[in-house]
């Protein structure tokens, strides 16, 4: 009777501890699954001196813009495609473009035409057809292992001189960071990039304003954001609105 009493413990305390591991597969699942964003989805923001800030879940290959930018660290071999630390493909924006692209973004690092030091920048216009946007404005991140958030703010402003110099309406924004394998603080890298753009904007009308410099106005500038990112980036860039407001 001894032996039947302690068999039943046994069972019962496996039985336990397999019902705990099925509850907490099921609260993971569902926590992820909130904190995704379905593909497509887009939101303004907020606004800033007649300047839309739209978030929008979507890769820089398929976004539809007048300008895509994209930011890329100095080649290492299999950066991208390395998941982890990379993110898999099928949620790799980077893969994503560079596969529109026919390889040509890693043509282009890989062979040092395109080395990606620190603010470097390079002009390609994407042939008929081949991603969402009409030009493609690559921006250097440089060596990423001395990758700091700070950079952003001046990676921001880069990518809006260029986009007021080709006299775009509209330029689509995606760090690509996390398709780099950097687990860099979303937020933090939102709104320096929000912060970036509009230091950039706002010297360029300062300068309009006197008569040394004219420019079309840019009318919305569309943050992309992966499905997993997409709320944690949007608090970054209210916060900065709202700083840049004040």
């Amino acid at each position: 009777m001894k032996k039947n009493t302690m068999n039943l413990k046994t069972h019962n305390s496996k039985l336990l501890i397999y019902l705990m591991v099925c509850l907490a597969c099921f609260t993971t699942t569902n926590v992820n699954a909130q904190a995704t964003t379905p593909a497509g989805t887009a939101k303004i923001w907020g606004t800033i001196d007649g300047v839309a800030i739209e978030g929008v879940v979507q890769g820089p290959s398929a976004q539809v813009s007048d300008l895509q930018v994209a930011c890329v660290f100095e080649y290492t071999e299999g950066d991208i495609f390395n998941a982890p630390p990379a993110l898999p493909a099928p949620v790799n924006g980077m893969v994503h473009l560079d596969h529109d692209m026919k390889g040509m973004i890693t043509e282009l690092r890989k062979s040092g035409k395109f080395i990606g030091h620190a603010y470097e920048t390079i002009l390609i216009s994407p042939p008929k057809g081949t991603i969402g946007a009409k030009t493609l404005l690559l921006i250097g991140l440089g060596n990423r292992n001395s990758f700091d958030a700070a950079m952003m703010t001046t990676i921001g402003s880069v990518a809006m001189r260029e986009a007021l110099r080709l006299g775009v309406t509209n330029f689509s924004f995606a760090s690509d960071l996390k398709d780099a394998g950097i687990d860099s603080p979303t937020a933090l890298v939102a709104g320096n990039v929000v912060k970036g753009i509009f230091d950039a904007y706002r010297t360029q009308t300062w300068l309009k304003d006197k008569k040394m410099a004219g420019f079309k106005p840019v009318t919305k500038v569309m943050l992309l954001a992966g499905p997993a990112f997409f709320t944690v980036a949007g608090q970054g860039i209210q916060d900065a609105i709202a700083a840049i407001k004040n």
